[in-house]
């Protein structure tokens, strides 16, 4: 009797253990969190001097190089990879249930906002200066137009590091005087413009900045004619194949240093805000909404569409995410956060061929979280601008937002970019922008935080709709033995012969 209770609990001791071996790094970046956040607020009580804040926030900012400098590579290798795995057919199918899911949860986000709005009321009490005129340049079209620009690059090799985006300039309207010869006086050819007029010249030029989009649809394409290549191709998808579990395996040492990496982001953050309770009093009811927004769109809508579409209980696929949303929460950027996304679904069974190429595609232009935002912070700032909203306001703020948050780039703070374009659009004053700023260290990371999880679920359902049309993974696991054998060929010596024992075996168990 005391024999078996021993060993009941020495088999619950190996079974804590193994689940703690097996959770280390949530855990440990989870604790980075609280405690980023207690010494941050602690910290900014001595006020810190800009060289101080530049130390605290070092190894976060060496964290992030580090993620970013595998991001391409891992993009290139993974999507090639991937798509060469599919057929032309599955791959057109994967597509469009992936743009209906991320146009769907968008048009959720600014609904959510929108309904949030008229039952909180932020800034009905807190109206602002008449401003001035709207003079930003930038138009829907622009935007638009670039993210078509950036679909088909013109130069592969630049699109590793820069992107297209408008240009605006000014230049002076010179003036013409004609002479009346009955009255001999000046007439101006324009006698309402100003004599110091300007007008805006636009011109396509670059931007620093990765162009993923265009990486993804030149690899889709590489992709999809290797594999319809067959045998002469297979060469080159090994050596993508291969690269792909190399660049993993890199990525996976320079995740044990996230706990460092998230703690330092995030102190130097909190540290660097002089007045955090002022700043929250003041917009206190605007970040209300943008919060609890964020909250429900997570915890309520998300999981309905999840479990709707799968007949899964959606928190436990959450909870296997929450590495990759706390790298999400932490660096603001869901880019980032790709190779834990990836390790997610593997762990989920979602078929790789579905999550190398579903996940770049979302980290790319699905922003349900940042949808939210935006939606809420122009109704804001509309609200304190002192303009009515009305039915076709709110009707045009939602199809605005809605579309163009498929154009947000996956770097920090970009949905402010996107926020001012909206504003200036519909004829919105800008300068309240500013406020913003205040709280735009917090809010940047819930609604990147957000996107993480709406990425991963994409690809659950991808998978789901679409995993039928893949066939079986025997010839993926086939060929990943294969693969593994070759890389090692050196250590055996009867590397054909293990090659040729893997074939039978994969065919028997196919018959």
């Amino acid at each position: 009797m005391e024999s078996a209770i021993e060993n009941r609990e020495c088999s619950i001791i190996r079974k804590f253990q193994m689940h703690l071996r097996h959770n280390l790094i949530f855990i440990l970046t989870l604790s980075a969190v609280i405690f980023g956040l207690t010494l941050g607020f602690l910290l900014r009580l001595a006020e810190p001097s800009s060289d101080a804040l530049l130390w605290l926030g070092m190894p976060g900012e060496l964290f992030l190089r580090l993620l970013k400098m595998m991001i391409i590579p891992l993009l290139v290798c993974s999507v090639i990879h991937s798509t060469a795995s599919l057929d032309p057919k599955s791959n057109g199918k994967i597509s469009v249930v992936s743009f209906t899911y991320i146009m769907l949860t968008n048009m959720v986000g600014c609904l959510i906002a929108i309904v949030l709005f008229f039952v909180i009321k932020p800034g009905s009490e807190s109206p602002l200066v008449e401003g001035k005129p709207n003079v930003y340049e930038a138009a829907p079209q622009d935007l638009f137009a670039d993210l078509l620009r950036n679909i088909f690059p013109d130069n592969v090799v630049e699109a590793t590091f820069r992107q297209s985006q408008t240009k605006y300039t000014h230049e002076k309207v010179e003036q013409v005087s004609v002479v009346d010869n009955a009255t001999q006086r000046n007439i101006s050819t324009n006698q309402n413009e100003h004599p110091d007029a300007q007008k805006v010249v636009k011109s396509v030029g670059k931007t620093d900045g990765p162009n993923i989009l265009g990486i993804i649809v030149v690899c889709m394409f590489v992709g999809t004619a290797a594999g319809r290549l067959g045998k002469k191709a297979k060469p080159f998808l090994e050596f993508f194949a291969v690269g792909n579990e190399i660049v993993l395996y890199v990525l996976r040492w320079f995740l044990w240093i996230t706990p460092l990496g998230v703690c330092s982001l995030i102190a130097s953050s909190i540290a660097g805000t002089r007045d955090v309770i002022g700043t929250f009093s003041n917009l206190g009811l605007y970040v209300l909404t943008v919060t609890l927004g964020i909250i429900l769109h997570q915890t309520v809508f998300l999981p309905v569409i999840f479990f709707l579409t799968l007949r899964r209980n959606p928190f436990t696929f959450f909870i296997s995410v929450g590495r990759a949303w706390l790298i999400g929460f932490a660096a603001t950027s869901s880019a980032v956060a790709i190779p834990e996304m990836f390790e997610a679904c593997d762990n989920n069974h979602i078929d790789k061929r579905v999550s190398r190429f579903v996940i770049p595609f979302c980290a790319t232009i699905n922003a349900d979280g940042s949808a939210l935002f935006i939606t809420a912070s122009v109704m804001f700032i509309a609200s304190i601008s002192g303009i009515p909203l009305v039915f076709g306001k709110v009707a045009t703020f939602f199809l605005v937002t809605s579309i163009s948050s498929l154009a947000l780039p996956s770097v920090p703070s970009a949905s402010i970019v996107t926020l001012i374009m909206v504003l200036s659009s519909l004829n919105i004053p800008v300068q309240a922008v500013s406020l913003l700023f205040a709280v735009e260290w917090f809010l940047d990371r819930i609604r990147t935080a957000a996107n993480v999880l709406s990425h991963t679920c994409c690809a659950a359902i991808a998978h789901r709709y679409c995993g039928q049309d893949l066939g079986t993974t025997i010839e993926l696991g086939m060929v990943e033995q294969e693969m593994e054998l070759i890389v090692h060929a050196s250590e055996t010596r009867n590397c054909r012969e293990l090659v040729d024992r893997v074939r039978n075996n994969t065919k028997t168990e196919n018959d």
